[in-house]
């Protein structure tokens, strides 16, 4: 299979770059169906979320926000205690506070988290339910209410702000709790700093299919494209103030290995 084909295959639990060593072995390394060849670990998969109640995440998982506090996060501009509300299940985003992100450091990841945006609705457009998660700091999916509120198609929410619409558009009612799921693969550079391969995303909005294996030209920007940097090969995971009291929950994230063969 080659490179590109393994690409296309790309899928939220992990198919294009395995979440263990067992995933990650190259199918040529191995005779056909050997027996001998490394089982994959097991994982207790996690349950589905209701409007009233979150789901559980899978066993594997690293839980950053359960609903009860933010230790897992701190003020992206201060470097202190996250500035966000918590209250009933939920982290709320406070205007003017400034992004938040993670404490611990994250490369190829598989997220899961939960939004709600006001009811009701305020404003039109980009200033209706925005927030937005940044991997690595850089590279934004954007959070939006799209549900019956007209805006720019590389704005929407599921897109890869600035750079690709989502595949379709399906948003929830504002008010209702919204799910994404997302395997993010972070980019690689070589040694003189050369990026040899971009960031690339696969999201799942409401479990509808809004990006595949989407490839971001470099970092997002309003208005610009930036290009690419180098830059470390794991760094924190980012939430937006946008000054819109978007709501979180049920966020998680399961570290992803590199394919076989690449990246070495």
């Amino acid at each position: 299979m080659t490179t590109q084909a393994l690409r296309l295959g790309l899928a939220v639990a992990g198919v294009a770059f395995g979440a263990s060593v067992g995933l990650a072995q190259s199918p040529f390394d191995w005779p056909v169906h050997d027996l001998e060849r490394p089982q994959p670990p097991i994982v207790t998969p996690g349950t589905f979320s209701s409007q009233e109640t979150p789901g559980k995440p899978p066993s594997d998982a690293i839980v950053l926000f359960d609903g009860t506090d933010l230790s897992a996060f701190k003020s992206a501009k201060t470097g202190g205690p996250a500035p966000w509300k918590v209250e009933n299940g939920y982290v709320e985003v406070v205007d003017k506070s400034g992004y938040i992100e993670t404490k611990q450091a994250f490369g190829d990841i598989q997220l899961h988290l939960e939004f709600r945006t006001p009811t009701p609705p305020k404003g039109t457009s980009q200033e209706r339910g925005n927030s937005g998660v940044y991997f690595m700091g850089r590279y934004e999916v954007q959070v939006l209410d799209c549900y019956e509120n007209q805006t720019y198609p590389d704005g929407q929410a599921a897109a890869l702000y600035g750079q690709y619409p989502p595949l379709v558009n399906s948003s929830r009612p504002p008010g209702t709790w919204q799910v994404y799921d997302i395997a993010f693969e972070a980019p690689r550079f070589d040694a003189q700093g050369k990026m040899v391969s971009p960031a690339r995303v696969t999201v799942f909005h409401n479990g509808v299919l809004a990006q595949h294996a989407s490839e971001y030209t470099g970092p997002s920007g309003h208005k610009q494209r930036p290009p690419y940097k180098a830059h470390p090969a794991k760094l924190p995971l980012r939430f937006q103030d946008h000054s819109n009291p978007v709501r979180f929950r049920n966020i998680w994230v399961r570290e992803l290995q590199p394919r076989a063969g690449e990246f070495e």
